[in-house]
């Protein structure tokens, strides 16, 4: 610390694997600190230290992966606190590698503060047994939602967890969509579908792939039928585009989609989903961006967050993506698509309650790093004069 204003701040997430939801994450979380305490140092721990580096040019960048504890004990050891999240990182053999580095935090005196983070699926007991070393003694603990908070306390953690939400909620749009959709030809004009498509992965390995191709194929071509619509494909992570041809490839009316291949940051894709008229996927940042845009949508739940989210905004609560629930699901499209301006406000008011929640993430950890090096100030930004400081 060079001065009683200026702390230094740890993040540690998945930050630099070209997943638009974790960038907003970090975007949005790197925003809403500094507005409540402008002097703060930022040190992101990315998998990519260039990337992040390129899309983040005023935090000091540092690659973790693969580094020895030595090593990375002297980047950890000039912290005021380490953030651990947001996003969901905690889960099966992944979960150890960031825990790993919250112990040598506070092996080493730092205090960790878990923001927002996301958990599940947890059930590999020496990462249930990491949750509990590590997380047992941090000076805070939130996760973003009910799910995370069962799974941690399944895994054992005893400690207080709070809930607040995904700090994705509070990232602010710009006005480039429309242009980005006309440089990706997209038509105009017409009512635009968005879908979203993921990759099976560790954090959804049950995920049948030829069956969820399929369905979401059959749904692709019931909207352009039902409303004349075009389909655009929103990729979170750059895998996603190959799965969404696989997709495509199955549709009768492959002529009327468009699959996104730019390269985009998490505002940029925020403005292209504020473009859409409706929107069906599965990427949880992806529903995240239809509710902030205020757009009708339709979860596709492979995972318990986003049903968790489902429910949370309101949205029909779908168990599962199978072929098996073609029908149900289509009817649910049919329902939303004919309910969407009696939907319309119940969606805002509880977007709104969502980001209310997202931002008690930040000042408790405002509140936090008060304790840990108390400003001298009446409010954040405002100087006590000399006589009453201290």
């Amino acid at each position: 610390m060079d001065d009683a204003g200026t702390v230094t701040v740890g993040v540690l997430g998945s930050y630099g694997g070209r997943n638009i939801g974790d960038e907003a994450i970090l975007s949005a979380l790197l925003d809403r600190v500094r507005a409540g305490r402008p002097k703060t140092r930022f040190v992101v721990f990315s998998r990519d230290p260039a990337h992040t580096r390129s899309t983040h040019p005023d935090v000091e960048v540092i690659a973790w992966e693969g580094v020895c504890r030595e090593d990375i004990s002297g980047h950890l050891s000039r912290l005021s606190v380490l953030l651990l999240g947001g996003g969901g990182i905690l889960y099966d053999t992944e979960a150890r590698r960031y825990l790993r580095m919250a112990r040598t935090a506070r092996d080493l005196g730092v205090p960790v503060f878990t923001y927002a983070l996301g958990a599940g699926p947890l059930t590999d007991e020496t990462d249930c047994a990491w949750v509990r070393a590590a997380l047992s003694d941090a000076v805070e603990v939130t996760v973003r939602d009910e799910e995370s908070k069962l799974v941690l306390e399944e895994a054992g953690l005893t400690r207080p967890i709070h809930v607040t939400a995904d700090p994705a909620l509070l990232l602010e749009p710009g006005d480039l969509g429309e242009a980005l959709l006309r440089a990706e030809a997209v038509p105009h004009g017409v009512r635009l579908v968005g879908m979203s498509v993921r990759e099976p992965g560790r954090a959804a390995e049950h995920l049948d792939t030829e069956g969820y191709h399929q369905l979401l194929a059959d749904v692709g071509d019931f909207l352009v039928h039902r409303l004349d619509a075009h389909i655009v494909f929103v990729s979170m992570e750059r895998s996603d585009i190959r799965h969404a041809h696989a997709v495509v490839s199955r549709m009768a009316t492959a002529d009327r989609c468009t699959v996104l291949h730019g390269d985009y940051g998490p505002q940029q894709v925020l403005d292209i989903v504020k473009q859409l008229d409706l929107a069906v996927g599965m990427r949880l940042h992806f529903l995240i961006f239809a509710a902030l845009s205020g757009i009708p949508l339709l979860p596709l739940p492979y995972a318990g967050k986003v049903f968790d989210f489902a429910q949370q905004i309101g949205a029909p609560a779908l168990r599962g993506v199978v072929r098996e629930t073609t029908g149900l699901l289509l009817a649910e499209v049919d329902r939303l698509w004919d309910e969407r301006p009696a939907r319309a406000a119940d969606m805002a008011a509880r977007t709104a309650a969502m980001q209310l929640r997202a931002a008690q993430t930040a000042e408790r950890l405002l509140t936090c790093l008060d304790r840990i090096a108390p400003r001298h100030v009446v409010d954040r930004g405002a100087p006590v004069p000399a006589s009453t400081a201290g």
